[in-house]
């Protein structure tokens, strides 16, 4: 397939498995013959990305554009958009593709003033979670959804992640009146190996963000509850806004000397460091670290919330319900006692998801949908 197409991603910050979604999909985009360009936080991300970003500045026609963005909502999102609108006016887009809370109401309410301006520009939006975690029985969640309901007349098309994501979103939000499409995350076939263990490898490892959403208490909780019966140890790979108060509650628990945090480490670097991935998130949208973990080979433990179930497909995969410590701690416990049966799931795991969730199918449904359902004009869900 090749592509004429003009297209701008808009995200905020470019952090975690929503940046590395752009990434691979501009990148896709620009191999298809596809002029993109990406717009995002001026403040975050830091250096380790810069790798990224510079692949992102060498590969995208149409720039790589950062600009300061607030996480909350404020007057200075104002400012955003308006200068999204130039970015995009001056570039002629096709398409404006908003990820996230944040990134979807930039490109929304961009594309709304770009229309009155005459411009024919279709604006799809990827939640990547974002709204969808929030529940509407809190203030802040209400206030999120309510946004959500008043932006999605200007919404040209949607693509989930997963069919959890959709369905989250037409519970929450409303059923969309616009094409929609399923379309998974995907790895690139270099990230498909059998991993290697250092020689200070521990028995668990969990990689990701330093947030309570993530359950890393919940696996604190888990280990030290069979610390009398199956003292395994753990590596916490990552940071984020909970890192001291996990590392309080590591204390508390008694785990100082059966619980190390690592800091910030590449996937592949964190997987040698212990034997089994453990996901213990309370909630999900599609996660990149499944897809990562199953890639490598790894034996993994993870919680039935978000798009994970989707992932194993057929595999007979023992998920966890989410902030159930009791259920988690007897995976972790089962582990310990008799490594084999994960070990063999990890081998039908990497074998699934090789030939289900790659970038190269990834990208291709995306632009497939721009192309053909947006100017269609028709709706359809498909897996």
């Amino acid at each position: 397939m090749s592509s004429s197409l003009r297209i701008l991603h808009c995200m905020r910050a470019p952090v975690g498995g929503l940046f590395r979604h752009v990434h691979d999909l501009a990148l896709g985009e620009a191999g298809y013959g596809a002029e993109v360009g990406v717009v995002c936080d001026s403040r975050t991300g830091g250096s380790e990305i810069a790798v990224q970003m510079g692949r992102l500045e060498d590969n995208c026609a149409l720039g790589l554009t950062r600009i300061p963005m607030t996480r909350r909502l404020g007057f200075g999102d104002w400012r955003t958009v308006a200068k999204i609108v130039k970015l995009a006016a001056k570039a002629n887009v096709d398409v404006l593709h908003g990820h996230g809370a944040k990134g979807g109401a930039y490109a929304r309410l961009a594309g709304r003033k770009l229309k009155r301006k005459g411009m024919k520009v279709k604006v799809v939006y990827t939640p990547h979670g974002g709204s969808l975690h929030y529940s509407p029985a809190t203030l802040l969640g209400r206030l999120y959804l309510a946004a959500e309901r008043r932006l999605a007349p200007a919404t040209d098309g949607f693509i989930f992640e997963s069919l959890f994501a959709a369905n989250r979103y037409a519970e929450l939000i409303g059923q969309p009146q616009c094409p929609v499409k399923i379309v998974p995350n995907g790895l690139y076939r270099h990230e498909f190996y059998e991993g290697m263990l250092s020689d200070d490898a521990v028995d668990f490892v969990y990689v990701g963000e330093l947030r309570e959403l993530k359950g890393v208490d919940i696996l604190l909780e888990a280990l030290a509850a069979i610390q009398s019966t199956f003292p395994g140890r753990a590596v916490i790979v990552g940071s984020g806004p909970d890192e001291r108060k996990f590392k309080r509650l590591a204390r508390k628990l008694g785990l100082g000397p059966r619980v190390s945090f690592a800091g910030p480490l590449p996937a592949r670097t964190a997987f040698a460091r212990g034997r089994c991935v453990v996901v213990p998130s309370r909630s999900e949208s599609f996660p990149y670290i499944v897809l990562e973990a199953a890639a490598a080979q790894m034996p993994l433990i993870a919680t039935n919330v978000g798009g994970i179930p989707e992932i194993m497909g057929n595999i007979d995969m023992p998920l966890v319900p989410g902030g159930d410590v009791g259920a988690l701690a007897s995976q972790l416990r089962a582990f310990l006692a008799s490594p084999q049966p994960f070990l063999q799931r990890a081998v039908e795991l990497q074998r699934h998801v090789a030939t289900r969730f790659t970038v190269e199918n990834m990208t291709y449904e995306i632009v497939d949908f721009y192309v053909s359902e947006l100017r269609a004009g028709t709706q359809r869900i498909a897996a």
